[in-house]
């Protein structure tokens, strides 16, 4: 059993909700997550194999409901980029806590900003969408941080596709390349039988996340989400950096 504080399994709880609810309707919702799954473990390369099984299974929830939906062809032209952002960040996985404990907090910190960018110039949905630079950023932001959801979002937003459509193609996005990272985080030696028994634990929360998500899309306003996102992503951020 994992040595942890009540809060640390608190938060770790509300972490693995959070990941369930934004994987099945509500897109944002899971941007603090990286920064208090930090928290919780104390160590930035650690933080991100304890998240990666439980975001396995909130993609599988995400495949299953939205499998009518899926059109996962439309990401060939994206696999490519995604693999060499991939490889930079394995390769980032070998650097000290000290200096990877701030590339997290900076990344968490772009995609904040590259989330209300977006939201402020909603414009920006008709223009053209390239790879390369979102597959490159995706693959390294997922493999380091478990980051790459708003670098997704923008990309998939970019390519107007219908709301179902959207949320199928990233869940199979997120399916695959969660998947491709378990090799890279035991190699690494990242995964231990503490980190496998809290996700193990941490299931029911992601499936009482993915009915609330589901519960709270039609309920409660975008607006009122997305404030709620930016203040936790920018407290939790501010630590990182301490």
């Amino acid at each position: 059993m994992p040595a942890l504080a009540w809060w640390q399994w608190a938060l770790g709880f509300l972490c693995a909700a959070l990941v369930g609810t934004a994987k099945t309707g509500v897109p944002g919702l899971g941007i603090p997550v990286v920064p208090l799954m930090v928290l919780v473990v104390g160590d930035a390369r650690l933080s991100a194999a304890w998240l990666l099984p439980v975001l396995c299974v909130a993609d599988a929830f995400a495949l299953f409901y939205w499998r009518r939906h899926a059109a996962a062809s439309k990401l060939f032209s994206l696999l490519p980029w995604v693999i060499v952002g991939m490889g930079a960040g394995a390769a980032a996985l070998s650097l000290n806590e000290r200096v990877l404990r701030p590339i997290v907090g900076s990344i968490v910190l772009v995609m904040l900003i590259a989330f209300l960018y977006r939201r402020m110039r909603p414009q920006l949905g008709a223009a053209g969408t390239f790879a390369a630079p979102y597959g490159i950023a995706a693959g390294f932001a997922s493999t380091v941080a478990n980051a790459a959801g708003p670098i997704m979002n923008i990309y998939l937003l970019r390519k107007r596709l219908p709301k179902e459509e959207f949320l199928a193609m990233g869940a199979w996005f997120f399916f695959v390349v969660n998947l491709s990272k378990v090799p890279i985080y035991a190699y690494y030696g990242l995964f231990s039988s503490q980190s496998l028994v809290f996700d193990a634990i941490s299931v029911p929360a992601v499936f009482a996340g993915a009915l609330t998500g589901r519960w709270l899309v039609h309920r409660i306003s975008a607006r009122l989400f997305e404030l709620l996102v930016v203040i936790l992503t920018a407290l939790a951020t501010i630590l990182l950096f301490r």
